[in-house]
């Protein structure tokens, strides 16, 4: 964005009320103390306490409709979802084109998108002319997807259409040296023909069904503990493995900046956002397996990573049987090789997952767990498997000390993350790094082990990551400080503040200035575009997601304000306005301010576009 368009907006910005200045308050332990030229007064009928409710945004969040269940044999059984969070009635509405152009005269030059049809048979229009009559009018400026590649795959569909569409000849425009990358530089494309051969189980998972029969004729009635001595004392009674494990690939965590899984808001033009800003190692989304290995489209759009993220992308999966676990593995493995490791989710503390024994319920069953891992580890070939655990269930019980001590014990993972809060306390009070920091040392002990264990020493250690409450580098020095602590993953901490890496980097804060943050959400915007499509349906994806994105950025409360530092995550300021109309929008917690953000970059939001936040009762009416 150039200085003179970020001076222009920043003149333009609609103003704020001028502050009512009053001496603060005594400094309240969950209050961000701001200095007092910054504070607003609060008025009852126009501006609420912000309040974040971040377990009711993530219950919403993960909500996922219909389930679709399954009992291995094809059989599909759908049940209705609960729409969770506090905004029951919250509508995603995106509007459609009245005439849908065919994909090979929207670009002719992708021979891609050839018709079979013909015009006389194709369900979709070929009358170009009409659709560019009925068409919206352009949004100004340049295509962003055809400054970066040179061409617009959306072809004449693309709402900047006018910037690389030539009226008189009625041809597209591209650039002399453009050149026609594949998927536009994104990894892991699953063809629609293989998940629909994946869907009528016409792709062998061999290993998986091998693996699974040996887990279930050995493991059953049978503790770890047992089988080991089995083995140990070569047992008539033990049969071996159908197969050895493969070698594993090295990880590289040792003091690495991570992003953790982020459902929803951690997509791919996020990740790849977090990745230009420092990061080294990014998650996909987190995806459930049965649905995987039904060749769902949603579930396999999961998988997906841009060309900077690897190596270093790992692919999160959620299920609680091991022959589910076994197949994803392996489908993934097959058609979405760009794959750094695999991720088990045993600590999602939402409802849908715990009943079904999954995500946090897995802590509960340590023995279904360890099949699963080895399951996973079995199949997934040279890409080793890591775990994410929480604390335990239940506050006053934490189970993670003796779960880690079994995990080692079997040597199926590569890396532990424990997030330090139980499945009940969710969000509330903060992480308890201690207790991390006693896994730590179990991790830190057992690898130490290891090295003078002469028949173990060529074991790779095993990685111990924390997560939570990560907000800045001095978090982040005394997380990474505590024994047995290779690094730590960040969550809420890179959504509000995305350059949390470049401080850690800098060893310092850095007072991001309103444009500079402008130009992170700039950059974001474009990275969507290159995802979802420069047409109206990728442009209202693309707005859509960066609402959801600005529905945390905006809580980030510049330290330049701020009177004491360092900040906390979980700290709730008071009504305040920025050093300027632009940092008072960025701090905006009205969603509509949100939509105006997207609109500086994504053109006005059409009539059919709606968006309302999962924490409705953070923003205020105009």
């Amino acid at each position: 964005m150039t200085e003179s368009k970020k001076r222009s907006i920043e003149e333009t910005v609609v103003g704020v009320e001028e502050p009512v200045i009053k001496k603060p308050n005594l400094w309240n332990k969950g209050t961000a103390s701001i200095k007092e030229e910054y504070l607003v007064k609060e008025v009852s009928e126009g501006i609420q306490r912000i309040i974040y409710d971040d377990d009711e945004v993530e219950e919403s969040r993960t909500g996922r409709g219909e389930e679709v269940q399954g009992n291995g044999k094809g059989k599909k059984v759908k049940r209705k979802g609960k729409n969770r969070g506090q905004n029951h009635k919250r509508e995603l509405i995106q509007g459609h084109e009245i005439i849908r152009l065919c994909g090979s005269v929207a670009d002719p030059m992708d021979q891609s998108h050839a018709c079979s049809y013909g015009a006389a048979n194709c369900k979709f229009s070929h009358d170009v002319e009409g659709y560019l009559a009925q068409k919206p009018e352009d949004i100004p400026g340049k295509c962003p997807v055809w400054e970066e590649f040179g061409y617009c795959p959306a072809g004449l569909k693309c709402r900047w259409l006018g910037s690389h569409y030539d009226r008189e000849k009625k041809c597209l425009i591209y650039r002399e040296d453009y050149e026609r990358k594949p998927e536009n530089g994104e990894l892991n494309w699953a063809s629609g023909s293989d998940k629909n051969l994946l869907q009528k189980r016409k792709i062998p998972l061999d290993k998986s069904d091998q693996i699974a029969e040996w887990l279930d004729s050995n493991y059953k009635g049978r503790t770890p503990e047992e089988i080991r001595e089995m083995a140990k004392a070569h047992s008539a009674g033990y049969v071996e493995p159908p197969f050895k494990v493969s070698e594993k690939k090295d990880l590289h965590f040792s003091g690495a900046k991570i992003v953790a899984p982020l459902t929803t808001v951690g997509n791919l033009p996020f990740r790849r956002l977090m990745r230009s800003l420092g990061a080294d190692v990014t998650y996909s989304e987190m995806a459930l397996c049965l649905p995987l290995i039904q060749g769902s489209k949603s579930e396999w759009a999961l998988m997906k990573a841009h060309s900077s993220e690897y190596p270093g992308f790992g692919v999160q999966l959620a299920a609680s049987k091991h022959w589910q676990t076994s197949k994803a593995v392996e489908a993934v493995a097959k058609l979405a090789p760009n794959v750094s490791e695999f991720n088990l989710n045993c600590g999602c503390p939402i409802d849908l997952l715990y009943r079904r024994g999954e995500g946090s319920a897995m802590m509960e069953n340590p023995s279904r767990m360890i099949r699963v891992l080895k399951g996973m580890n079995y199949c997934s070939g040279e890409t080793p498997v890591t775990v994410k655990l929480r604390m335990g269930i239940r506050d006053d019980k934490p189970l993670a000390e003796q779960l880690v001590e079994k995990l080692l014990a079997e040597g199926d993972v590569g890396a532990i993350t424990v997030h330090g809060r139980s499945r009940k306390q969710r969000y509330t009070k903060e992480a308890n790094w201690d207790y991390i920091g006693k896994v730590g040392k179990i991790v830190k002990d057992w690898n130490e082990s290891q090295e003078e264990d002469k028949d173990a020493s060529d074991r790779p250690p095993v990685y111990l990551l924390g997560n939570g409450d990560i907000y800045s580098y001095e978090d982040y020095n005394r997380a990474v400080g505590m024994e047995g602590v290779d690094s730590v993953m960040v969550g809420r901490g890179a959504l509000i503040k995305p350059w949390i890496f470049e401080e850690i980097k800098a060893q310092q804060y850095i007072d991001k200035s309103a444009s500079e943050r402008l130009d992170i959400i700039e950059r974001y915007a474009k990275n969507a575009l290159d995802h979802w499509g420069s047409d109206e349906f990728g442009v209202n994806t693309a707005r859509r997601y960066m609402c959801e994105f600005l529905c945390f950025s905006y809580r980030y409360v510049p330290v330049g304000i701020l009177e004491r530092l360092p900040p906390k995550l979980n700290e709730r300021p008071p009504p305040w306005r920025g050093r300027n109309d632009l940092e008072s929008l960025l701090g905006s917690p009205d969603y509509k301010d949100w939509i105006k953000i997207t609109e500086m970059f994504l053109g006005k939001a059409s009539d059919g576009f709606s968006f309302i936040p999962k924490h409705k009762s953070n923003s205020y009416e105009n």
